[in-house]
């Protein structure tokens, strides 16, 4: 492909870990670089892009100017293609062996062709997530300037940093399954530098280990100590909501540059309107109605219920969650995935429809940032995802926090103790919790103050995006001093 008006562009290589909530910022990302005059070529492994063909068809990508998405391998089985999400061990380990091979001979092609005066132009920069080293390795040995964008919250990114001190002190690995007890999980963690008040229990859910060499402990631990060996890394976050944090990070462990670029999705707003829109991450398809349904909904009385695209949960806790719901007598939208139960399909009684009709939406999808936007949604029960996290905050909705996995214990913590928009369901959720808590956010006191300071940090959000904020600022001088471009 020969293209000379992208040839005097800057091209930049942009290489997302191989699950939604990821490639969902990069996506952002690649529309700002986009917007900035950048060329982009997207690399998904072979298995993810699979799924994106699947979810939006061979040609979503295809026509699109100054943008290409490339593929490299990752060894996963093609049995388990036609899965939503694979295995994220398998994953993981897959990603770390089988990638760097063939993302060096695709970055080598890529270059040649520039050099023949095709494709895209010279690469100028590689960005790779921050669990995706091996791309970093690639670009220094072949002298390409490069980046890393931790994708997640700061304070997750700082809990990550403490798994080799964890281990020293000798807190893991647990002596067998039995010790991961509910006394063992609330030991006072208080040495962690800008993160006071914090338990075991808050940490990423991978310490509670009895094999520090299993999979997803060690992949989370040498992949967030890879980021540091990177002269430059942007976080989907902003100054103010974790200005401590940040601060420590650059104290005790990382003196380069740190860029806070967030919440995208509120910086994205200077982009123009349709401003590749195609490129969507969804794997699954969106329900528009249900936008319809909250257009009828009283200003701030509905619960939005929704606990992301990787948590699966028991048959028994989906139905305490449901009648949980059905006894608050409170307006909600639930997105339920077909494969958010282990084992089982995702089917309630008949019952629970019975109850709930007059007043509750369930889908099995939906455009997450305009159902937070809405002026319908008072409340979000979820599962702390960090792009669910700030959405929630970019449209000012306080929190119900059920936790999964990884570092969403973390994000957890902090929403309920550092940002106070927030209440935490136990882990063995039972219906009567669920319904004190919905009442008492939608109805009561505890509710009215978080309501108030998630609107206070929503304004400081769109303060951090608008002209002159911190997070346009940061994104401004990435594309200067990181990426010599501009």
């Amino acid at each position: 492909m020969s293209d000379s008006h992208n040839s005097v562009k800057p091209h930049a290589v942009c290489v997302p870990f191989s699950a939604q909530g990821h490639v969902s910022p990069f996506m952002h990302l690649v529309k700002l670089l986009h917007w900035k005059a950048f060329t982009i070529t997207m690399v998904d492994t072979e298995s993810y892009h699979a799924r994106l063909v699947r979810s939006l068809g061979p040609d979503f990508a295809k026509g699109l100017p100054g943008f290409r998405i490339e593929t490299i391998p990752d060894g996963l089985p093609q049995s388990g293609r036609d899965d939503m999400n694979p295995d994220v061990s398998e994953l993981c380990d897959a990603l770390r062996k089988n990638c760097s091979a063939p993302f060096k001979e695709l970055v080598k092609r890529m270059q040649s062709s520039a050099a023949e005066g095709e494709g895209f132009g010279t690469v100028r920069c590689i960005i790779a997530d921050g669990l995706m080293s091996f791309a970093i390795e690639v670009a220094e040995e072949l002298g390409i300037p490069e980046a890393q964008f931790w994708t997640a919250s700061a304070c997750g990114f700082m809990a990550y940093l403490q798994f080799d001190d964890l281990i020293h002190r000798g807190i893991i690995p647990f002596k067998d399954t039995e010790s991961i007890t509910e006394s063992a999980l609330d030991m006072p963690i208080d040495w962690i530098p800008g993160m006071p008040n914090m338990r075991l229990r808050d940490m990423p859910s991978f310490i509670r280990t009895t094999d520090i060499n299993e999979t997803l402990f060690d992949f989370l631990r040498t992949e967030t100590q890879n980021c540091l060996k990177s002269p430059t890394i942007i976080i989907n976050t902003f100054q103010h909501l974790e200005s401590q944090v940040l601060e420590a990070i650059k104290a005790n462990f990382y003196p380069n540059n740190i860029y806070t670029i967030g919440p995208l999705p509120l910086l994205l707003r200077h982009t123009p309107e349709n401003h590749l829109t195609s490129i969507r991450p969804n794997l699954r398809k969106e329900d528009t109605e249900c936008l319809n349904w909250l257009d009828k909904r009283e200003p701030g009385s509905v619960l939005y219920v929704n606990f992301g695209s990787w948590t699966v949960m028991s048959e028994n806790h989906l139905k305490e969650f449901a009648w949980g719901l059905a006894d608050s007598k409170i307006p909600f939208l639930w997105t339920i995935r077909s494969d958010m139960v282990m084992g089982e399909s995702a089917i309630l009684p008949k019952e629970f429809y019975d109850e709930i009709k007059e007043r509750g939406y369930i889908t099995s999808w939906c455009h997450q940032e305009k159902v937070l936007a809405h002026p319908s949604v008072g409340l979000f029960l979820m599962h702390c995802g960090w792009n669910s996290m700030t959405e929630a905050l970019c449209g000012g909705v306080p929190m119900i926090c059920w936790p999964f996995f990884a570092e969403q214990q973390t994000n957890c913590r902090y929403a309920y103790t550092h940002w106070n928009v927030a209440m935490e369901v136990s882990e063995d959720v039972k219906r009567d919790e669920v319904k004190g808590l919905v009442k008492e956010m939608m109805e009561g006191d505890k509710g009215r103050e978080a309501k108030q300071k998630a609107e206070e940090w929503r304004k400081k959000a769109l303060e951090a995006t608008e002209i002159g904020g911190s997070s346009l600022n940061h994104f401004n001088s990435f594309i200067k001093e990181a990426l010599h471009c501009q």
